[in-house]
């Protein structure tokens, strides 16, 4: 299964080959700016934001009034945009930065290892919890108010690594709306997901996958459960929905033919489980998504 990004908007960063990062920090009454991409690391923080609506790839949700986001795929759309926000002085400071400020080499050292975890999982975007927002809000303020030089990176690196620690933040996108492999699973995992991969749009029963690997289902259970973090039918449900809501939003395709080209038995069943994981139906989230793409 091979998955392409959307043709959307490809941003041009301010950040030059002569700069470690670049931060931009502005106060502003609304969201203007399209779904976009661009293969640098964003950090993007926003005080006073409250019920705006964030998207980074099929996560659409509203943000609190403290907002703190790191993007690091150069295929994941993201955006956010008015909804329901009704502040007029919004304060956002967006740092972006390229891998390579940390080295390969240094990244597989034990004292940068949360943080080589953290760039990996950013991928798929990841929003950081309150208490971690908290800690390092006046680092970011002071990081967007002067110009330390070389120690500017040090701030910054004391800030990734802030963050790294962060053990309630949440990874939001799903692997299969940006075709992600993670290449950390076993090789039964990694067969499992090829099987799931390749027959997600059939009745898939616990029984077949676990004859696949050649385990009991009482084993294999345990086995993705341990191995993923979700039993059988959340890790198929999430690879059906990231599937899903790449169809969604790059075709114009029915939501009753995605719901049955994804594998959901009925509409119905199909508009329920996305709205749970997601927040929205099939059809809010596409419309969504529409507007805020085309929003410039």
């Amino acid at each position: 299964m091979i998955m392409h990004p959307s043709n959307i908007f490809r941003e041009v960063t301010l950040l030059s080959d002569e700069d470690c990062f670049v931060v931009n920090s502005r106060v502003k009454s609304e969201f203007t700016y399209p779904v976009h991409v661009h293969p640098e690391y964003e950090l993007n923080f926003i005080e006073n934001g409250k019920c705006a609506g964030r998207l980074i790839g099929d996560s659409m949700e509203e943000i609190d009034d403290l907002e703190l986001c790191l993007i690091g795929n150069e295929n994941l759309g993201h955006a956010w945009m008015d909804h329901h926000c009704q502040s007029k002085e919004i304060h956002e400071i967006t740092i972006h930065f390229y891998k390579e400020l940390l080295l390969d080499s240094l990244l597989k050292k034990k004292q940068f290892h949360s943080i080589a975890q953290m760039l990996e999982s950013a991928k798929k975007g990841i929003v950081f919890s309150r208490k971690t927002i908290e800690s390092v809000k006046a680092d970011l303020y002071s990081l967007s108010s002067s110009d330390r030089g070389f120690y500017s990176v040090i701030d910054l690196l004391t800030i990734l690594y802030k963050l790294s620690i962060d053990t309630d933040s949440r990874i939001l996108c799903t692997s299969t709306f940006v075709n992600q492999d993670d290449s950390s699973e076993s090789r039964r995992v990694q067969k499992v997901i090829s099987y799931l991969n390749c027959n997600y749009h059939k009745e898939i029963r616990l029984l077949d996958v676990a004859n696949h690997v050649n385990m009991s289902e009482v084993s294999f259970s345990r086995f993705m459960k341990k191995r993923t973090g979700k039993n059988y039918i959340e890790y198929l449900n999430d690879l059906r929905l990231g599937i899903a809501s790449r169809i969604l939003v790059d075709t114009n395709k029915t939501v009753v033919e995605i719901s049955y080209e994804c594998g959901f038995n009925n509409l119905s069943n199909f508009n329920r489980i996305f709205k749970k994981r997601k927040g929205y139906t099939p059809k809010e989230f596409r419309e969504n998504y529409s507007k805020m793409r085309i929003l410039i």
